[in-house]
C-alpha cells in the first residue's frame, strides 16, 4: 500500500529489534566516551598532585603540552560520542589516557624511589605505567590509516594494519622486558621524569633487548611513511567532501609537524625558566600547536563546517605572516628611534606602537589578498568577479546588458544551482 510503513520497522507501535540494539550501542557507547573522559581529568588532577612531592616543576609549558593532549583527547571524547563505531575516536582516547598514564605513573616512581626510599605502595606498578608514552606512540599514527571513517582504505591493506600491529607490539613488549629486567631482583633507580635508568644504560641481556626494540624503530617509520604516502595520493584523487576532509586533517596534520620541530629547538623542563621570554612563547606555542592534528582529525570526521576549511587556513596563514611582519617592524623601529635617532627610549616606544598599529589594517588586507590567491582561491576569484562587474556597472546603462552581468557574475562568484533576476515592472508603485 502506498505511503505505508513497513511491518519490518515498527511492530505494535515499537521500535524493531535492530533499532533497538543501536540505540542501545549508541548509549553505551556515550556512557563509555564519558567515563574515559572523566578518567582522564581524573589522571590529569592527579598528576598535578604529584607532581609536587616528586620535585617536578610545573611550568607554563607543561601546561601547555598537557592542553594540546587534552585538545587531542577531548576530539576523540566527541567523535567516540557522535560516530560510536569509528575507531578513530577511540584511539585518540587511548592516546590521551597513555600519556596521562604515563606523566602519573613517573611522577609517582620519582616520589617513591628518589625522595621515599620506596616506603610508597604501588612503587613498581608506577614503574611500568611510565612506559605509557610508548602504546602512545603506536596508537597515534594509526588514525592516519584509518581517516576518515575508521576503517582500513581497502582490504588489500589489511596485511600492512596486523604487519604494523605486530611490530609495534614487539617495540613495546622489548621496553617492558627492559624494564622487567630493572625492577625484579634489583635495586630500582629511576631518574627525575620517573623513567628507570635501567633504560638508558641497559646491562647484559638486556642491552640486547633494548637495542632490538629500537631497531624496530625504522620498521616503525616506514609503515607511517607509507600511510602519508598514500594518503597524499588518496588526496590528489579525491574530490568533494571526502578531499575538504583530507584537507582538516592535512591542514592539523601540518600544523603539528610544524610545531613538533620547533619545540626540538627550544629547551624545556627545568630549564624552562631559564630562557628568554621569546623562547618560552615560542615554547609554549609550540607545544599548544602540537595537539593541531588531533583537532584536524575530528573537525574533519564530524563535517563541522567543512567547506570553510580553506578560509581557516588563509586566515591562520596571514594573520601569522602578518604578526610575524609587524613585530618585525616594531623591532626595528624602536631600534632606530632608540639608538639611532635622538628620541627618549619612551617616546621612541610609542611612535613605534602609533606606527605598527597604523600599519595593521593596510598589511593585513594587502597579505590577505597574496594568501588567498594560493589557499583560497575560490574566495579569491569572487571576489575578483564582482570587483570586475562593479568595474563595469559604471560605464553601463543598458538595463539588459546590466542583468545579463549581474546574472553572469552571481554564477561566477556565488555558483548557485539556479539563478534568476526579477525586476519590478517600470512606473509600478511597488
Amino acid at each position: 500500500m502506498p505511503g505505508s510503513i513497513p511491518t519490518s520497522s515498527i511492530s505494535g507501535g515499537s521500535v524493531a529489534p535492530s533499532w533497538r540494539n543501536f540505540s542501545r550501542f549508541r548509549t553505551a557507547s556515550a556512557a563509555a566516551a564519558a567515563f574515559l573522559g572523566l578518567l582522564a581529568l581524573l589522571l590529569l588532577v592527579l598528576e598535578v598532585l604529584i607532581r609536587g612531592p616528586a620535585h617536578q616543576p610545573i611550568t607554563l609549558n607543561n601546561y601547555a603540552g598537557l592542553a594540546a593532549f587534552l585538545g587531542i583527547g577531548l576530539a576523540g571524547c566527541f567523535v567516540a560520542w557522535r560516530q560510536p563505531r569509528n575507531a578513530i575516536g577511540w584511539i585518540l582516547m587511548a592516546v590521551l589516557l597513555s600519556v596521562l598514564l604515563s606523566d602519573v605513573g613517573g611522577a609517582y616512581a620519582a616520589w617513591d624511589y628518589r625522595f621515599s626510599q620506596g616506603a610508597l605502595p604501588f612503587g613498581g606498578v608506577a614503574v611500568f605505567l611510565q612506559l605509557g608514552w610508548a602504546p602512545a606512540i603506536a596508537l597515534f599514527p594509526l588514525p592516519v590509516l584509518l581517516f576518515p571513517d575508521g576503517r582500513l582504505p581497502s582490504s588489500r591493506w589489511r596485511w600492512v594494519f596486523w604487519a604494523y600491529l605486530a611490530v609495534a607490539t614487539s617495540w613495546f613488549l622489548g621496553f617492558v622486558g627492559v624494564a622487567a629486567s630493572g625492577v625484579i631482583g634489583q635495586h630500582i633507580t629511576v631518574d627525575p621524569t620517573g623513567q628507570l635508568v635501567v633504560l638508558d644504560t641497559p646491562k647484559g641481556l638486556a642491552a640486547v633487548v633494548n637495542n632490538a626494540a629500537n631497531d624496530l624503530l625504522l620498521p616503525l617509520l616506514g609503515f607511517w611513511l607509507l600511510w602519508v604516502v598514500r594518503l597524499v595520493v588518496s588526496y590528489r584523487h579525491e574530490i568533494g567532501e571526502r578531499r575538504q576532509q583530507l584537507k582538516w586533517f592535512m591542514a592539523g596534520a601540518a600544523i603539528s609537524g610544524i610545531c613538533l620541530m620547533l619545540s626540538f629547538g627550544v629547551p624545556s623542563g627545568s630549564q624552562f625558566e631559564n630562557i628568554s621570554a621569546f623562547a618560552q612563547v615560542l615554547a609554549v606555542v609550540s607545544a599548544l600547536g602540537s595537539g593541531a592534528m588531533g583537532v584536524g582529525i575530528g573537525m574533519g570526521i564530524l563535517k563541522y563546517r567543512l567547506y570553510d576549511v580553506d578560509r581557516v587556513i588563509s586566515r591562520t596563514l596571514s594573520y601569522a605572516i602578518v604578526t610575524g611582519l609587524l613585530v618585525g617592524v616594531y623591532v626595528g623601529l624602536v631600534t632606530l628611534a632608540t639608538r639611532v635617532l635622538p628620541f627618549s627610549s619612551p617616546l621612541g616606544v610609542a611612535a613605534s606602537t602609533l606606527a605598527a598599529v597604523a600599519l595593521f589594517n593596510p598589511l593585513r588586507r594587502r597579505v590577505q589578498r597574496l594568501v588567498d590567491r594560493r589557499f583560497n582561491r575560490a574566495r579569491y576569484d569572487a571576489e575578483a568577479t564582482v570587483l570586475a562587474f562593479a568595474h563595469r556597472l559604471r560605464d553601463d546603462v543598458d538595463l539588459e546588458a546590466v542583468s545579463s552581468e549581474f546574472v553572469r557574475a552571481v554564477q561566477s562568484s556565488v555558483e548557485p544551482a539556479h539563478v534568476s533576476l526579477w525586476l519590478r515592472p517600470t512606473g509600478s508603485s511597488g
